[in-house]
Parts: C-alpha cells; sequence; structure tokens
C-alpha cells in the first residue's frame, strides 16, 4: 500500500519538485521565448507582494520552481510559512538572474496563489468555529481537489489550522450508500472492510437517519459520517453516540452554517470547499535590474 503522507521537510521537498518539473515543462517547454530577449548577464531583484490579506503557504513550490530555473537564486522570506500577512506586504524577496525570474515568475505565483488560497479559506472556517459553546469539531478536507496537486492542496489544509480526510482511496475506507448496498448492509458491509482491508487508517461508514447510526455503531462502527442531517439528527446523533465513535459531519457546510454544526459536540467536519472552490490570493512580483 501506498503509505500515508507525513508532510516532512523531506518528502515536501520532492513532492515540490516534481509538481514543479511537471509545471515548467507545461509553461517554459523548449525554451521561453521572450525571456530571451534580456542578457544573459544582467541580474536582477525581485519583490513579492500579497496585494490582499492571507494566509501564507507554498514556500517548498516557490524555492523548487527558483531553483530549477535559477540554482544561483537567493530567497529571502519575510513572511513565513503559515503565517499572515497583510495587504501590500512584501512577503518574499529574490535576486539572481533577470532572464531566469522572468522565466519563473508565472510558475512561482501560481503555487503561492493557490496554496495561499487554499490556507486562508481554511483558517476562515478554523477561525469561524473557534469559541463555539460545545465544539470539539477538526476542520477537515475531502478528495474534492485539483487532479496532481492534491497532496499540495492537503498540504495547504494543514498551513491554514485543519485536518487532513483520507488522502486517497488506498489508505482508508469510506462506506456509502452504494457500497452498503452491494455488500448486503451495514453490518455485513463493516465487517466485509475489517477483514480485507486491515491495514486501512481508519474505517467510515456514512449514514443518513438516526436508525442506520444504530445499526451502524451496534455492528461496531468506530467512524460514522453524518450525511446531510439537520441540526437537530446530529445533536440527537451525538447523544445516541455517547462516545462510542468519531462522527464526521458533510454536506450543507459553509461559513453561515458550520458555527451551528460545531455547536452540536460532533468531532469533525468535513469540508470539500476548501480544496474546491479556492479563491487565489493575488500576489505580484516587481523587478528591478542591476
Amino acid at each position: 500500500m501506498t503509505p500515508y503522507f507525513d508532510f516532512s521537510e523531506s518528502a515536501l521537498r520532492a513532492l515540490a519538485q516534481a509538481d514543479v518539473a511537471r509545471a515548467l515543462q507545461e509553461d517554459v517547454g523548449s525554451g521561453d521565448l521572450t525571456a530571451g530577449l534580456i542578457d544573459p548577464a544582467r541580474s536582477a531583484r525581485a519583490r513579492v507582494l500579497a496585494r490582499e490579506a492571507a494566509v501564507i503557504c507554498g514556500a517548498p513550490w516557490v524555492e523548487a520552481a527558483l531553483k530549477q530555473i535559477e540554482p544561483a537564486a537567493r530567497i529571502a522570506w519575510q513572511v513565513g510559512e503559515g503565517q499572515r500577512c497583510a495587504p501590500d506586504q512584501v512577503v518574499l524577496e529574490i535576486s539572481g538572474s533577470a532572464r531566469a525570474l522572468l522565466t519563473v515568475e508565472r510558475t512561482l505565483l501560481n503555487y503561492l496563489q493557490l496554496l495561499s488560497g487554499v490556507a486562508t479559506h481554511t483558517a476562515r472556517y478554523v477561525q469561524a468555529v473557534q469559541g463555539v459553546p460545545g465544539n470539539r469539531a477538526q476542520i477537515v478536507d475531502t478528495r474534492k481537489t485539483l487532479p496532481g496537486l492534491r497532496l499540495a492542496q492537503k498540504y495547504a489544509v494543514r498551513c491554514g489550522g485543519g485536518s487532513n480526510h483520507r488522502i486517497g482511496l488506498y489508505d482508508a475506507v469510506l462506506i456509502k450508500e452504494n457500497h452498503i448496498a452491494a455488500a448486503g448492509g451495514v453490518a455485513q458491509v463493516l465487517r466485509h472492510a475489517a477483514e480485507l482491508a486491515p491495514q486501512a487508517r481508519f474505517i467510515e461508514i456514512e449514514v443518513e437517519t438516526l436508525a442506520q447510526l444504530d445499526e451502524a455503531l451496534a455492528a461496531g462502527a468506530t467512524m460514522v459520517l453524518l450525511d446531510n442531517m439537520s441540526l437537530a439528527m446530529m445533536v440527537e446523533a451525538v447523544r445516541r453516540n455517547a462516545g462510542r465513535a468519531v462522527l464526521e459531519v458533510s454536506g450543507g457546510v459553509n461559513l453561515d452554517t458550520v458555527c451551528g454544526i460545531a455547536a452540536t459536540g460532533v468531532d469533525r467536519i468535513s469540508i470539500g470547499a476548501l480544496t474546491k472552490d479556492v479563491k487565489a490570493i493575488d500576489f505580484s512580483m516587481r523587478l528591478s535590474t542591476d
């Protein structure tokens, strides 16, 4: 089984290098025709500014892009990974070849704007539920990610203070309505999952009614996803569960509803919008040549 991604420094570096290699091939291809107009001996300094408040995320990808195009580039972050910046604040200063900095500009900004967008959006949800009476919930992502950038986006969720759900289909089990129907019922599918996927990080089953919750708990479920339930049903689910299983809520979660959901006492709130409905943060790079 592919191991659960641990987001260690070395693993992040390798991930970023692989992602960036594809991005640069996509953008630069056989060569930057426009940057070829610049004297290769000319050096430059660049400042990257945030045009809006944000949680900064994406340093491993920015640095990988710079090093692949300009190995001698000097990089000085003014705002650290996971820290907040103000509008018009300089977040990064770079020096190196003017031609190389112009070539890599869009790629490094693309990663910075996307991943900072995910981290910032996640931080809004995390902040929203802080201080809610009865709240114990983690804000959790989903598999609704940009193809090829799932690990990068899940890392950004962590930078924003959120938690990761399963990475993919290979590291955990999430049993949904169709799985239950095909397997012959709640008890049967939970038993099969335990037998066939002992390596799974967790086994979770989705329920839509309180009766299904009771059935899942009776069958020994340790993690249950409450799908599109009303707040009253969530409160009753927490009461019936009595701490036996981890309860997660999914469906209908937005910044207007998340506080009410958190107040029910559930353990996790999963939100596809963290990685699916991302508004990129506006950054710009300002270059000055020597």
